[in-house]
């Protein structure tokens, strides 16, 4: 359970001050507009962060462990290294984030917007990825193994040495897509 209330941290934010580091745990910031807000290495595991404004917020290392992020505005946010397992991540922006070597194991990013996203080094196994767009998105050297990206648009995506081992990509649309030295392709 977070240390702080949701009203204390609500006024950090509105004092401009970062939220690095600190134990959210739990915390309920649903419908929060948290433009640019520095949650680096926060701890938000089982956060509700349900259609929350996070464009351009630092989440890098954060830890997001099946937190609710359904509907979250994260246009820009950073997010390398931080681990979103079995996180809610549904009907989501994520255009122009960045992922890179993000744990993202069992994540739910079902009709979420990932164009243009580096996902590079990110463990995406078990994803759910179903009417995703993920157009122009990188995700070298990722691991995508048993994943679902049936119906997903994945148009100029790149899949460099990625991991695809078990992937189901039904109906996917892979104009442009770059699968070079790709496994279980």
């Amino acid at each position: 359970m977070s240390q702080l209330t949701r009203d204390q941290v609500l006024e950090r934010i509105k004092a401009g001050e970062s939220l690095a580091g600190l134990d959210l745990t739990e915390i309920d910031l649903s419908y929060e507009t948290l433009k640019g807000v520095d949650f680096a290495g926060a701890n938000l595991s089982n956060a509700r962060l349900q259609n929350s404004n996070l464009e351009r917020a630092n989440l890098s290392g954060a830890t997001l462990t099946r937190a609710f992020m359904f509907g979250c505005n994260l246009f820009e946010a950073t997010l390398d290294n931080a681990s979103c397992d079995e996180t809610n991540m549904q009907d989501s922006n994520l255009e122009n984030a960045s992922l890179k070597n993000a744990n993202l194991y069992h994540v739910a990013l079902l009709g979420s917007n990932m164009d243009n996203a580096n996902l590079s080094g990110s463990n995406l196994s078990r994803a759910r990825l179903k009417r995703a767009s993920m157009r122009a998105a990188r995700l070298d050297g990722a691991t995508l193994e048993n994943a679902r990206l049936v119906r997903s648009d994945l148009t100029n995506a790149s899949f460099r040495k990625a991991n695809l081992t078990g992937a189901v990509m039904t109906n996917a649309v892979t104009d442009g897509a770059d699968f070079e030295g790709a496994q279980g392709i």
